[in-house]
Order: C-alpha cells, then structure tokens, then sequence
C-alpha cells in the first residue's frame, strides 16, 4: 500500500498549508489514519488521528487550535489543515493507515503500519 502526500512546502509563520495524504485501494474508509510529522534531530510526534467515519478526530495538544483532520472517503484522502504555523512546525510531515484493519484512533506509531513518504514543511521567521 503506498500511501502518497503532498502539500508541503515553504511558508512563513502565521500562513497556512493544506497536507494531503491519498490512499489507494477499496477499503479506504476502513481504516483510521493519523498524521505524524519528525523534525530535524528530533523523533516521531504524533501529530492528528481521525476515525475511519471522519465522525471523530483527536489533534495533539501543541497544535490544537490551528490544526485540523479530515478525510474524504469518496476520494480516499485524509487532509491535514494547518494554519498559523510557526517555525516549530517545520518537520517532515507523514501520513499513515491504522493497522489490522482498526478503525480508530490512536496516538501510537505502534498502532499504524502503513506509512507515506512524508512531505516537507518549511516555516520561515
């Protein structure tokens, strides 16, 4: 399963982007999925989960407020809105689909086993 986004790209604080994780294959709206992001010399945080409705969704504390999950199963796409970026923001963004066909959500990186190439975000001061 290759899980393509893309999105990324250079901004200054304060703009907003709009990450996009397509997803092939029929059974799209089985999963739940979630959106992680690594930045330079630092591990994988968790960054969004969404349930594999979309009914329910769950964003990490640091980034409550300015960004949001969704998906859109008629077009097996999970979407990351993010506004108001900050330069602490910038780190590889990654998207990826719950493992064992596990509809929620979940935190865990352990909980995914499918995982996209990432897609660079840059936020400039």
């Amino acid at each position: 399963v290759q899980l393509q986004a893309s999105g990324g790209g250079l901004v200054q604080a304060g703009e907003s982007l709009r990450l996009s994780c397509t997803v092939p294959g029929r059974l799209f709206s089985d999963y739940g999925m979630g959106w992680f992001r690594q930045a330079p010399g630092k591990g994988r945080e968790f960054v969004a989960t969404i349930t594999s409705s979309g009914e329910n969704t769950y964003v990490d504390v640091s980034v409550r407020g300015r960004f949001t999950i969704s998906r859109d199963n008629s077009k097996n796409t999970v979407y990351l809105q993010m506004n108001s970026l900050k330069p602490d923001d910038t780190a590889l963004y990654v998207c990826a689909r719950r493992s064992m066909r596990a509809s929620g959500m979940s935190t865990n990186a352990l909980e995914y086993d499918y995982w996209g190439q990432g897609t660079q975000v840059t936020v400039s001061s």
